[in-house]
């Protein structure tokens, strides 16, 4: 299987193939916004794929859609409810505004972090 890491915090998972990145960040507890559910709605879940963006599933007109939305896009950037996990393993760094959202999404976290 292979395995997905998180940057900046190093969490990691060995999920199955045609696992999404937010699902495998969901599993891990990498915090990688999802303010729309996951549903291609919102760019809360958008990261920098650092290894691996060639194993991931091709891109659709509707994440490209989303992304144009999104703050600082680059070369590598995915949606991670939308990037499915191929062969190889992938690392990913989670934006600065993923994060944020997914603090919105979980005050209690960001209480703990004081």
């Amino acid at each position: 299987m292979p395995k997905i890491t998180f940057l900046p915090d190093g969490n990691s998972i060995e999920v199955p193939s045609g696992t999404s990145i937010l699902e495998a960040a969901k599993n891990c507890h990498a915090q990688v916004g999802y303010a729309c559910g996951g549903v291609c709605a919102c760019s809360t879940c958008h990261v920098y794929v650092k290894e691996g963006l060639a194993s991931l599933s091709q891109q659709q007109e509707n994440e490209e859609d989303i992304l144009d939305k999104a703050f600082d896009v680059r070369a590598t950037s995915r949606l991670g409810c939308q990037s499915k996990i191929g062969n190889a393993d992938i690392v990913v760094e989670i934006t600065r505004e993923s994060r944020q959202a997914w603090f919105d999404e979980h005050p209690e976290e960001r209480a703990k972090t004081g």
